[in-house]
């Protein structure tokens, strides 16, 4: 039967060893000083924005503030449906749906 050594291929066997308590205090002191700096650093950061973002911006909430359809020409075609005036081209609808499969077909 083969030994964990050979098993492991030769390598060094696997030790562990205890903190004392000053290499507690050390680690404490050390962890102390790294928050103490993140909180200076974090502190100092800035951000700025340039003048495209800041336009980009103010179109995202212009275009948020307005209605996504157009209600009138909603209306429009309510009112058409229902006095049968609306037409639909057969062609023009089979063409968008051929053209809206192969879209999602490319995907």
């Amino acid at each position: 039967m083969a030994s964990i050594d050979q098993l492991r291929g030769n390598q060094q066997p696997l030790t562990t060893t205890r903190n004392s308590g000053n290499q507690n205090k050390t680690q404490e002191a050390q962890g102390s000083a790294v928050r103490e700096q993140q909180r200076t650093t974090s502190q100092d950061d800035a951000v700025s924005l340039s003048h495209q973002s800041r336009e980009i911006g103010k179109m995202n909430q212009q275009m948020a503030s307005e209605p996504y359809f157009d209600s009138a020409k909603v209306a429009e075609i309510k009112q058409a449906i229902a006095n049968g005036s609306y037409k639909v081209d057969a062609d023009k609808l089979a063409a968008n749906m051929m053209r809206f499969e192969n879209d999602l077909n490319d995907s």
